[in-house]
């Protein structure tokens, strides 16, 4: 991917709400308790997940990790990390390990604001 998709990519993962809590709680009909422990376990699987993609030895491995990561991330409103982790579905490929590296590195950064914006809420 060229310099230029990977800035579109990022401006409109920039554009996205880092967590959508309204879109959580009409999944939880407002249980705040119950979407405290959607949102751990979705932080604990999703770092799970993305380990997996700095250990995945093929593409199949690679498109499976990047594919539980967007499933889980739409399913709590974490739609920034659900569209990195379509990008690196249908882009990353054995082979390319800087741009592999890179969207690692990407998804962590958002995990963290996903942290921040949990704390703050």
């Amino acid at each position: 991917m060229t310099t230029a998709g990977v800035n579109e990519v990022l401006a409109e993962v920039r554009s996205v709400a880092v967590l959508d809590f309204g879109h959580l709680a009409r999944y939880t009909l407002g249980n705040r308790n119950l979407e405290d422990e959607i949102l751990a376990l979705f932080l604990t699987e999703t770092e799970r997940l993305v380990a997996g993609l700095g250990q995945a030895a093929d593409g199949t491995a690679w498109k499976a990790a990047a594919h539980g990561i967007k499933g889980s991330a739409r399913g709590v409103g974490a739609f920034a990390i659900g569209e990195i982790a379509a990008h690196c579905e249908a882009a990353g490929r054995p082979g390319n390990d800087a741009h592999r590296a890179a969207l690692i590195e990407w998804l962590h950064t958002e995990l963290e604001r996903v942290r921040r914006a949990i704390a703050a809420r």
